[in-house]
């Protein structure tokens, strides 16, 4: 039996044994049946229906494996402050302050003064342009965020505030305040602005999902904070949420989920629980990712979070919940130490109880030596194609030589290591196909052909990139492994295009959209011509 039979279609199913096919049949939002027109057509009778597809390609849709969902539709509302010059920043800023009642709070993100002219901003210039209102932009990288005056006092932050553990108040020569903010001392402010009601956040949510369909992406590993988890409850509720969320637990619930009895890959198909939240450092931008030896040209080696003895201590707690780990790892000591924790777990016999396997975010900087470990261990290496381009003015200055084993794809791979792809949006764009530039590249898709290569041993094949952005994320998930692969017996996700991805050269991929994307074996739009 089947409703719907898609026939007349170049068909990549990801699936060994059957790597391509002109067709397939639905039925009840599972793949029936998968193979040539006439094997497919023999299975319809009157109630099905038909479609041809007209020689257009077939993928199963793209997973982000890494992403901050609830941040992202946030970032889609709030002023975008990634602009070439701190001058056009400044002007972003004041356009919305000019726009917002007094004593409101003016939100951005995107900033990166690695690229600015002009060199990083201070509280003093955004007090100038916003002098009635609280303003607070966060950094491209998440980990560096500038506040103005009236936020930093809203906050009740001064000159003589102590730096809190695992942050900084950045100060000037002149002790005073210069408005930026290092890893944890970023809570501080956050915690005084007016928190986002549950509709607030199911709005912005609904911004992040329709931006990321629309790019064919239907599933995502989000980590974002918890009460982004009731949200998502709220819209699967009420039946508005579409694609398929693994919601990661962050670190401060722990105590909360084990008490809820929540697992990882337990919940429904469209929200299931993955991996708790860890951070073993910051971030290369703000350079507090934690090095084995100091940054080029400074004396500093970043900031330690957690070291191989914590990961231990806290992964004991977790596992013996049924709940797996994802570290944050950014800087070479970082991924070392997370390597390490997780090997004592290793021998600790720990990991037998691990629903999901363990997994490393990120993994920017490794030490070559490290990366045979991976392997060894069976740690997934969960890493994100275009920070690498995106970065690599500020890896240069700050790593230097060492940047022959930054964003290492290739070498993660060869080692045997599973490698998953996200953007970790709003840090990046979500649109899997820059991803899939940048990885096959190692460049940004406004780069000019001629900028110069950038260690690119380490860039990955279409097929291998895809694999990571499409059936890895889901093979790893608990209740999505019936995903990513589109075989009888798994569920009805897929992507039409009318311009076959794998036979695409790197930059017609930058311009790539689906024209069709089905969830659970219904059109979630259908535009092919």
């Amino acid at each position: 039996m089947a409703t719907r039979i898609l026939i007349n279609g170049q068909k990549h199913t990801f699936n060994p044994q059957l790597t391509d096919a002109q067709a397939l049949a639905v039925h009840d939002g599972v793949i029936t049946a998968v193979g040539k027109n006439t094997e497919i057509l023999n299975l319809a009778d009157g109630n099905t229906t038909i479609e041809d597809l007209h020689g257009y390609a077939v993928l199963p849709p793209f997973c982000d494996a890494h992403i901050h969902l609830l941040e992202y539709g946030f970032s889609l509302l709030h002023v975008d402050t990634e602009t070439p010059t701190r001058a056009k920043c400044l002007q972003r800023v004041a356009g919305r302050a000019r726009q917002s009642q007094p004593g409101d709070w003016v939100l951005g993100h995107g900033w990166n003064h690695n690229i600015w002219p002009e060199g990083i901003g201070t509280r003093q210039m955004l007090d100038e342009i916003s002098p009635a209102n609280p303003v607070y932009l966060t950094h491209k990288s998440l980990h560096r965020p500038c506040p103005n005056s009236a936020a930093l006092q809203l906050a009740g932050i001064t000159s003589a505030s102590t730096d809190p553990a695992g942050g900084q108040y950045c100060r000037g020569e002149d002790g005073q305040l210069t408005g930026i903010l290092l890893e944890s001392a970023m809570r501080v402010v956050e915690a005084a602005i007016p928190h986002p009601d549950a509709s607030a956040r199911e709005e912005a949510l609904l911004q992040a999902q329709n931006t990321l369909l629309e790019f064919g992406i239907t599933s995502v590993h989000d980590f974002d904070p918890w009460d982004c988890f009731s949200s998502l409850s709220a819209l699967e509720t009420k039946g508005l949420l579409k694609m398929r969320v693994v919601k990661g637990v962050p670190y401060p619930n722990l105590d909360e989920a084990i008490a809820l009895g929540l697992r990882s890959g337990q919940g429904s198909s469209r929200l299931a629980i993955g991996w708790l939240k860890l951070f073993a450092d910051g971030a290369l931008g703000p350079q507090t990712a934690a090095m084995l030896a100091a940054y080029e040209n400074s004396d500093s080696t970043g900031m330690l979070f957690l070291n191989s003895e914590n990961i231990q201590e806290i992964g004991r707690k977790a596992l013996s919940h049924g709940i797996s780990l994802a570290v944050h790892a950014i800087g070479d000591r970082a991924n070392r130490e997370v390597i390490n924790g997780y090997a004592q777990l290793t021998d600790s016999g720990l990991l037998q109880k691990s629903p999901l396997p363990l997994r490393i975010e990120h993994v920017q900087l490794i030490d070559p030596q490290d990366i045979q470990r991976l392997a060894a261990l069976g740690i997934m290496a969960s890493m994100q194609p275009i920070h690498a381009p995106s970065d690599r003015g500020t890896a240069d200055r700050h790593w230097g030589t060492r940047c022959a084993h930054a964003y290492a794809w290739q070498s993660v791979r060869e080692s045997g290591t599973r490698l998953i792809f996200g953007s970790d949006a709003p840090v990046e764009s979500p649109n899997p196909y820059w991803g899939l530039y940048a990885a096959l590249t190692r460049k940004l898709p406004n780069q000019p052909p001629s900028i110069e290569n950038w260690h690119t041993e380490q860039c990955l094949s279409l097929p291998d990139a895809l694999e990571a952005y499409i059936r890895l994320p889901h093979a790893i998930s608990g209740n999505s492994a019936k995903l990513g692969i589109l075989k009888a017996g798994h569920i009805a996700d897929l992507s039409v295009f009318t311009r076959d991805p794998l036979r695409s050269s790197p930059q017609e991929l930058v311009s790539l959209r689906p024209a069709a994307v089905m969830i659970d074996g219904s059109w979630l739009f259908n535009r092919i011509p």
